[in-house]
């Protein structure tokens, strides 16, 4: 059984006085793909924020490893540097394809950073565009530059919040089969927030689903589909609108 990379505990998120997200035990296993379904506004989003440490937690604690995250504990920098986050609207620099993905790594005085850059421009299918002005680029390929960026920096977790909102097929399939690669060859833990339960049930071992800010159930990819013990998940995977 492997070892949680996350524990959540009485976790709270507000804004201005309101609650948007109350997490009272979550754990997230070490190498696992965990997805987070749930309609908009359940606080998917927020959760990831917190998870890479973007924002403090109004109440409780984050443990990641033995590393506690609260309002009154920050997260040493080489840990945080552990964690990326692939956005549903990847925030592309004003340069090349290769100078996008180089760019982290630079930052952080990597090592054999061109390397790096070449070979993750190759995983996401790009390192014919790598001199292709980043603005270019259709939304596909702008996507699966972040990715590339996010892949050079070799985290132990990944953070996926809609990775492939409004893409096409082609698209989807290449971030869905290299993510998957990720977790399945490299161990790499994977946390996706997704509207698509079809792309959860094809990338995840495990799924929470979230509604008003809470955890509604949390079990394996079969159990939640084909006979979860909430009827509100129920009725989320018949394709209800729950609130």
């Amino acid at each position: 059984m492997s070892s949680p990379v996350y524990r959540i505990r009485n976790l709270v998120k507000a804004y201005n006085g309101r609650r948007v997200l109350q997490v009272d035990h979550l754990d997230v296993q070490r190498g696992e793909a965990f997805a987070i379904v749930g309609p908009s506004g359940a606080g998917k989003s927020t959760l990831l924020r917190l998870l890479n440490f973007l924002e403090p937690p109004t109440e409780g604690q984050i443990f990641f490893d033995e590393t506690e995250f609260s309002a009154v504990r920050e997260v040493p920098v080489e840990n945080r540097r552990r964690v990326t986050t692939v956005f549903q609207r990847p925030m592309l620099l004003n340069r090349s394809v290769w100078g996008n993905v180089h760019y982290g790594l630079g930052l952080r005085g990597q090592r054999n950073a061109a390397d790096k850059t070449s070979a993750a421009l190759e995983v996401v299918g790009l390192a014919a565009l790598a001199s292709q002005p980043a603005r270019t680029l259709s939304g596909g390929e702008a996507q699966r530059v972040a990715l590339a960026r996010a892949i050079a920096l070799e985290p132990e977790v990944l953070l996926l919040d809609e990775p492939s909102a409004n893409l096409d097929p082609y698209n989807i399939g290449l971030i869905e089969a290299t993510v998957q690669a990720l977790n399945r060859e490299k161990q790499v833990t994977l946390v996706l927030v997704t509207h698509n339960i079809f792309q959860a049930r094809r990338l995840a071992q495990r799924l929470a689903l979230f509604l008003d800010g809470q955890v509604i159930e949390v079990t394996g990819v079969e159990e939640f589909f084909e006979n979860p013990s909430d009827p509100r998940t129920a009725a989320f995977v018949r394709g209800e609108l729950i609130y």
